[in-house]
């Protein structure tokens, strides 16, 4: 399966990452990327950037490396009516969104907390993301997720991360091959992240290439398959 981008990846700015945004570029050109997002986690995350950092993305060039860059974030979802932790001000900027649920920042609720959680982070016009839906400790209702990820043109991430053995999230075999298949019945369009926090793991997918060919998922469903895939998830910003 060929990869043209990564979108899920952090630097030493979201404070628990360790590598630089030249460092993760140097490896997405080695793999052979078209193209990184920088996600790096919002002002909530304890040790994260400033909202200050998220509004001087003009200072990155577009191209580093001969790999295109996105500029981005992975937005904090605060409460279970999905309210983020930037501003519309600063969100407008970016180029995309990662909304996601964090421990440190949102205490885990029941099933239809959580899921009305997510499907209100969705309803914010920048969110074109939504990151891990996958963890045991946030129990959802895919059966209302995808079909409102569905009508708010928002893509679903199979994170790679999350099959770590180290990973904290628990149970995401299960859940990503649950949501999978029910994603599939609604050609629900998906995208695969690394969620690196350290430049050698950007770009690598392998594990969530793995499961997305287990549930036998439309290749033309995965945007990271085709270069035109960004299109559905990048804001068209003023």
């Amino acid at each position: 399966m060929k990869i043209y981008f990564d979108m899920h990846t952090h630097t030493v700015a979201s404070g628990h990452a360790f590598s630089t945004i030249k460092e993760n570029a140097e490896e997405a050109a080695a793999k052979g990327l078209a193209a990184m997002g920088m996600s790096d986690h919002a002002p909530a995350m304890p040790g994260s950037a400033q909202e200050i950092y998220f509004s001087n993305f003009k200072a990155i060039p577009e191209e580093l490396m001969g790999v295109r860059i996105y500029a981005g974030t992975e937005a904090n979802i605060m409460d279970f009516e999905g309210s983020l932790d930037l501003p519309e001000s600063v969100l407008k900027k970016m180029d995309y969104v990662i909304a996601s649920l964090h421990i440190p920042c949102i205490r885990p609720g029941s099933a239809r907390e959580n899921t009305d959680a997510l499907i209100g982070a969705m309803k914010n016009p920048y969110v074109k993301i939504i990151g891990h839906p996958d963890d045991d400790r946030y129990p959802l209702e895919y059966g209302r997720l995808i079909p409102a990820a569905l009508e708010h043109k928002v893509a679903l991430e199979v994170n790679n991360s999350s099959f770590k053995a180290r990973s904290g999230r628990q149970n995401a075999r299960k859940n990503v091959s649950a949501w999978l298949a029910a994603a599939k019945e609604y050609r629900l369009p998906i995208i695969l992240g690394s969620d690196a926090h350290i430049c050698c793991d950007v770009g690598e997918l392998s594990e969530a290439i793995r499961m997305a060919e287990e549930a036998g998922y439309p290749q033309e469903l995965i945007l990271n398959t085709r270069p035109d895939g960004l299109d559905y998830i990048l804001n068209r910003k003023e």
